[in-house]
């Protein structure tokens, strides 16, 4: 296995002087993280059963236990900050070798996309996604990024109380990937320690109680309230929103709105938004009186074909260089700049957004 470290090199051992000579210095966690730091090895040689002593170095099972969690909580030594990265499925005489979705998701900068809201859903929905079918196909320095992202997402959430549904359901489908991958299919499908796993799990559930727990406070407006917005107002912003809970749970708020999110003509709009006239016709939804009851047609459609997602920005993937990227709108409209080193005559013809599911089957081979 290759040394990984801040430097490509081993720096080898460490040597202590003492009066019976030379004796090596054995570093665990923290000590390597602060620069070679020396560890007593009187406090590791005590008369516990579970002291393991093999020649001069005395390694304790306990030690090791804190050692694996330590390195669970540890950050990844490497952070990549790409904007863009060249996605290769098959060797060539050029290139040898292919793009898997670890690197993709070691190599993307995602830490700084959780922080842009256009991206943010973005970036939570392809963690779901993952969660629930790709978490062991990562390699183990994927795995441990994939949690550190993860992390920042919660405290994104704690912090500003964005969109905490998201996370909160894709906690509870990693919760069960996870219960499912270390209770009942064992350790021979995971990378690393299979401790560290259980301590991810109880780690997750830590998270799932704090989002249960989030309190938003009341903001305090001095200008005009919602209420104070006149109904066609009201229902022009009901109808901009594209989540069935998000109209469900507005309208619990007052009874004018509870009227307004049982307007017939309002689930209409959100059916033809997500589904096709041609869905329509196979699972038509009919009232007593004869009429479309499209709140029925919405959810009866939900449960037998995808809904369409909606990103305020997405990774885009430039079909003439193959080369998955980051775009930045406001550099794209002040100076042309496409995201990417690209070749093409017509870049912006070349260009395809991808959905999260789409970012998961580009890497299947």
């Amino acid at each position: 296995m290759p040394f990984l470290g801040k430097d490509w090199r081993s720096p080898g051992w460490s040597w202590k002087k003492t009066d019976d000579g030379w004796k090596r210095i054995i570093f665990y966690g923290h000590e390597l993280e602060d620069n070679n730091k020396e560890i007593d090895l009187k406090a590791l040689c005590s008369d516990n059963k579970e002291n393991v002593f093999v020649g001069e170095v005395c390694e304790l099972a306990s030690t090791k236990r804190k050692k694996d969690l330590y390195n669970n909580n540890t950050k990844s030594q490497f952070v990549f900050t790409d904007k863009w990265i060249y996605v290769q499925k098959g060797s060539t005489k050029e290139r040898h070798g292919y793009c898997t979705l670890g690197e993709a998701l070691n190599r993307l900068d995602f830490s700084s996309a959780i922080q842009d809201l256009s991206r943010f859903n973005y970036v939570a929905k392809l963690f779901q996604l993952i969660a629930r079918s790709q978490l062991r196909n990562l390699s183990g320095a994927a795995q441990k990024n994939y949690f550190n992202i993860l992390e920042k997402i919660v405290r994104k959430v704690l912090d500003d109380h964005y969109n905490p549904r998201l996370v909160k359901d894709l906690l509870q489908d990693l919760s069960s990937t996870l219960h499912s991958l270390a209770i009942h299919v064992g350790r021979c499908v995971l990378v690393g320690n299979v401790n560290i796993w259980l301590c991810r799990l109880k780690t997750i559930h830590e998270w799932k109680q704090q989002l249960n727990n989030l309190h938003i406070p009341k903001q305090i407006c001095n200008g005009v309230s919602f209420n104070e917005l006149p109904l066609h107002t009201q229902n022009d912003i009901l109808c901009k929103l594209s989540d069935a809970c998000d109209i469900i749970n507005l309208g619990q708020a007052t009874p004018t709105l509870q009227s307004l999110s049982e307007s017939s003509i309002l689930w209409k709009k959100l059916c033809h938004f997500h589904f096709s006239d041609k869905q329509f016709c196979k699972n038509l939804v009919l009232s007593k009186s004869d009429h479309v009851d499209w709140k029925l047609m919405y959810f009866t459609l939900r449960k037998h074909y995808p809904m369409r997602e909606q990103y305020g920005d997405t990774l885009h993937f430039c079909k003439h260089c193959s080369i998955l990227f980051w775009q930045d709108r406001h550099l794209t409209l002040l100076l042309k700049d496409c995201g990417h080193p690209c070749t093409a005559i017509d870049p912006d013809s070349c260009l395809m957004p991808i959905s999260p599911q789409h970012f998961i089957e580009l890497f299947q081979f």
